[in-house]
């Protein structure tokens, strides 16, 4: 089953509040990749086995078995889906369960990121993904993020993680690919030497008579 649903951006600038968790800044790297602009402008589709879906303020519609959220190049896929309506009918949330439950995304420069997590809980006015429970970002050409919690900013392209317990977040950053060294000429073949042709006997002396 098939629907959409229309959905708005942020008025306001997202803010990122700090958990009880040790909270660690995984990366903020200098050349920010920015998610796609445009994909929050989008409508939101879906696609599901099972679907038990409202269209009216203040609702929570209910998407079950091989869930499938599309927003532009933002994808969602999980086991269960819930997609929460605001008062004026929009879509604030969608929170998707799964083992696990999936998140990608293309930046402006068509790298990909993509996510998993047990629970997504992706925030559609402020462009938020929070990921919970064996949580992993992975930013293409750019490095991967591990922990208990991690919460990615698309407008930012900012990771933040947490981890409870003994438990540490783990990430790895890439270091810009070097432009490729230009392959070796290859050596010109060795022309063989030729063979040196035997020498020509001296012609013998006419016998006498």
């Amino acid at each position: 089953m098939k629907a959409t649903a229309p959905t708005r951006r942020a008025k306001t600038s997202p803010k990122l509040s700090v958990g009880l968790l040790a909270l660690g800044l995984i990366a903020l790297l200098p050349s920010l990749a920015l998610a796609k602009k445009s994909d929050r402008d989008q409508p939101m589709t879906y696609d599901a086995k099972y679907t038990e879906a409202f269209n009216a303020p203040n609702t929570i519609s209910t998407l079950k078995g091989n869930v499938k959220v599309v927003q532009g190049t933002m994808v969602l896929t999980g086991d269960l889906a819930k997609i929460y309506l605001d008062a004026d009918q929009q879509i604030a949330r969608v929170v998707v369960t799964g083992n696990p439950a999936h998140i990608q995304q293309l930046d402006e420069n068509n790298n990909l990121m993509q996510g998993d997590a047990l629970t997504l809980d992706y925030d559609n006015i402020n462009g938020i993904a929070v990921l919970i429970t064996n949580a992993v970002v992975r930013q293409q050409g750019r490095g991967e993020f591990h922990g208990d919690k991690l919460t990615y900013n698309t407008d930012t392209s900012l990771i933040t993680g947490e981890a409870g317990g003994e438990g540490l977040v783990h990430g790895v950053i890439l270091p810009k690919p070097k432009p490729g060294a230009p392959a070796a000429a290859a050596k010109p073949a060795t022309p063989a030497t030729p063979a040196t042709p035997p020498a020509t006997p001296p012609a013998g002396k006419p016998e006498g008579k």
